[in-house]
């Protein structure tokens, strides 16, 4: 069963936070929180910090240590990691990039009960597990690919499957890094409906992308990052304009809002 935490604590929570790389400080947080069921988008240019507050998130690097320092999870530190993982769906390009092999689509996704780069352990799988993979492979539309190898597929055929080994643990959040990142224009407006879809459940959802199209209606909070900080963060109402915008990517940016759907100009 995923980890779920106290219920009256956010999922996570990041204060005073600073990761350094080769004696630089690449990311300086000081408080950024999932709250449980929320719908997030970070949005920033190349650069700005953003997989690496992913990669603080899911613990696959630490900051540096400090009395005032702290990432909790469920409102707890020194969380397992496994737990960590349990909790946090991530799927990311670097995740996609590890498993372009010939993987067939259905051992991708019961890879995900085990974090590993495909099935090793066929013997463990249980019915039960093959069930859940086989719901989260037909809510994502792809059940027919399932004997298909992950080196065969569309980018977006791919990503769909990496969703659906994230989502057998049953997450808490689901965490989408660049999802639309290599897509044709009719494969990213398809995976844009899927993201609207994966908002219907009460599951906290973070979008991680420096398109603002990729920002679906569902999405209610925006946060901003540039230079390895946050430089704005609030309801997406007040943070998607275009001055804000125009700041953030260092160019004259018009914003235009149809709908809850948003374009640049």
């Amino acid at each position: 069963m995923a980890y779920h935490g106290h219920v009256n604590s956010p999922l996570v929570e990041i204060r005073h936070a600073d990761v350094v790389r080769d004696g630089r400080t690449i990311l300086s947080i000081e408080r950024f929180v999932v709250a449980r069921g929320e719908r997030i988008a970070v949005l920033g240019p190349n650069g700005a910090g953003k997989s690496t507050l992913l990669r603080l998130l899911a613990r696959d690097v630490l900051p540096v240590f400090s009395e005032r320092t702290a990432v909790l999870v469920g409102g707890r530190p020194l969380v397992p990691l496994f737990e960590v993982r349990s909790l946090l769906g991530v799927v990311s390009d670097a995740l996609q990039s590890d498993y372009d092999r010939a993987v067939t689509v259905e051992d991708v996704v019961l890879s995900g009960f085990f974090g590993s780069i495909g099935l090793y352990r066929a013997d463990e799988v249980s019915t039960p597990m093959r069930r859940r993979a086989r719901t989260a492979m037909r809510d994502l539309g792809i059940e027919h690919l399932r004997d298909r190898t992950m080196d065969t597929l569309s980018t977006g055929e791919a990503r769909r499957a990496l969703i659906a080994r994230a989502l057998v643990n049953d997450p808490a959040a689901l965490v989408l890094d660049e999802p639309c990142h290599g897509l044709d224009p009719s494969a990213a407006w398809h995976f844009r409906q899927t993201l609207r879809m994966l908002t219907r459940s009460d599951r906290a959802i973070v979008l991680v992308t420096h398109h603002v199209e990729d920002i679906v209606p569902e999405v209610h909070r925006v946060v901003l990052m540039k230079d390895g900080r946050i430089v704005a963060d609030g309801p997406k109402h007040e943070i998607m304009t275009s001055g804000r915008l125009s700041d953030l990517f260092g160019f004259p940016m018009v914003l235009e809002e149809r709908a809850g759907v948003y374009r640049a100009w």
